[in-house]
């Protein structure tokens, strides 16, 4: 299985962005896509979660009505619209793809394919 991500790159205090995550997985309707981030000289961290079926979402605390999480099952695909960024959600973007326990959707552990990364940056 392989995961694309695109979509990142500088933009305003403020701004918008929207990123995308391409799954070969033909499977991908019946899995959970998250995406998570890890800022220069931190661990990596959740940031949203989808689960199918359901479409149930979760969101990091810090991203909560900022950030939204969707999915296209056509076309496999999971996007992350980011809203109103701010310096601190500069970090590169991976999107990832389990079916861990919904309770347990933001950890890095239970997920067992990932994407590049891709590298969001926020000017102040």
């Amino acid at each position: 299985v392989q995961l694309q991500a695109s979509g990142g790159g500088l933009v305003e205090t403020g701004g918008s962005l929207t990123l995308s995550c391409a799954t070969s997985d033909d499977t991908f309707s019946y899995h959970t896509m998250a995406w998570f981030r890890q800022a220069p000289g931190k661990e990596r961290g959740f940031v949203a979660a989808i689960r199918r079926p359901g479409g149930y979402t979760k969101y990091a605390d810090f991203v909560k009505g900022r950030f939204t999480i969707s999915r296209d099952n056509l076309k496999n695909t999971v996007i992350l619209q980011m809203n109103n960024l701010k310096p601190e959600d500069t970090a590169i973007y991976s999107c990832a793809l389990g079916r861990p326990a919904w309770s347990a959707s933001d950890r890095t552990a239970l997920y067992y394919y990932w994407g590049q990364g891709t590298l969001v940056t926020v000017s102040s």
